[in-house]
Order: C-alpha cells, then sequence, then structure tokens
C-alpha cells in the first residue's frame, strides 16, 4: 500500500469557510496559534483573550474578532458568547485553550491556590462548552468542542498536584461531555 509521505493537510482540502470558530487564550502562544490555522483554513474566528494588549495585538495583525474575557467568569462567558455570535453568527467551532500553572506543592498548596489552578484549568471547560454548546444545539448546528490539556493529566506531576488533578478533570469531562452531546 502507498501511504503519501506528506501528510501535511493545506486550506484547499479542508476548508472551514462559512464555520465561526472560538478559541479560548488565543491572544498568544499555542491558542494564537490554533486562531491563525482556523483563520487560514477560511473559519471565522473569535479569541477569547484575559490580557488586554495581546488580545488587541492578535485582532488587529490576525484579522480575527478579539474579545477581552476572563473566561473563569459566567456573565464574562456569557457576555462573550453574545457578542461572538451577533458579530460573526453561531460558533460551531470551540477551542477550550485557557489555563495557566504555578508549582504549589501538595503539602504548601493553600485553598486558594487550589481554587485558582482549578478555575485557570477546568471550569472555564464547563462554562465555555456548556454555553457554545447549548447555541449549538439551539440552531440545530453539529461542531466541535476542543479541550487543550497537558500531559500532566495522564501522569503524576510532583509539585503540581491540582494542576494535575485540574488537567486529568478536563480529560474525563472531554470524554463524558462527548458522550452527552453526541446525539447533537
Amino acid at each position: 500500500m502507498w501511504f503519501d509521505r506528506d501528510m501535511s493537510v493545506t486550506p484547499e482540502q479542508m476548508s472551514l469557510t462559512g464555520r465561526v470558530a472560538v478559541v479560548t487564550g488565543g491572544g498568544a502562544g499555542i491558542g494564537r496559534g490554533i486562531a491563525v490555522g482556523l483563520r487560514a483554513f477560511g473559519a471565522e474566528v473569535a479569541i477569547w483573550e484575559r490580557d488586554p494588549q495581546s488580545c488587541t495585538a492578535t485582532a488587529q495583525s490576525d484579522g480575527v474578532l478579539g474579545i477581552e474575557v476572563d473566561v473563569r467568569d459566567s456573565a464574562a462567558v456569557d457576555a462573550a458568547l453574545a457578542r461572538t455570535t451577533v458579530e460573526l453568527g453561531v460558533p460551531t467551532i470551540l477551542v477550550n485553550n485557557a489555563g495557566g500553572v504555578f508549582k504549589s506543592d501538595l503539602l504548601d498548596t493553600s485553598e486558594n491556590g487550589w481554587d485558582a489552578l482549578y478555575r485557570s484549568n477546568l471550569r472555564h471547560v464547563l462554562l465555555c462548552t456548556q454555553r457554545v454548546a447549548r447555541v449549538m444545539v439551539e440552531a440545530a448546528k453539529p461542531g466541535s468542542v476542543i479541550n487543550v490539556t497537558s500531559i500532566e493529566g495522564v501522569r503524576a506531576a510532583p509539585g503540581y498536584a491540582a494542576y494535575a488533578a485540574a488537567k486529568a478533570g478536563v480529560i474525563n469531562y472531554t470524554q463524558t461531555a462527548a458522550l452527552e452531546l453526541a446525539p447533537h
């Protein structure tokens, strides 16, 4: 059997024209790369970014809708989704990329530290997925939800127990959400 060694996909081979994508944490790093890639394949892209400078800079340079939002806040997510829907249409692609980490040894992790890592790495996945999935279901549009996680979600990570627990939660949440949303 013959295989093409160049397995890259070009925009001509896979068009996202007519699709609306949301990328959380899309102002820099991996999120920005994902947003640029989706845009290259024809999607209209909204980045939901907490940092106002990177949000504005990415929106201007990459031709995406930049919405300054803290995705850990449900009211802010609702407002960002409303604006995205008005300006671009109903999202059918969601990339939950936002997150953060800091070292916190188990014996020294405070409740506030635990909560901060949970909110930054797991809570927003529920908020954004739930809100975007609701509008997709209401509009009877199929879509894709992509959750970015870390190797720390599947292995022991001394010094990062809270972070690893949150990332493991994202993995299990993704599997469960996929089954619940599949009928839609």
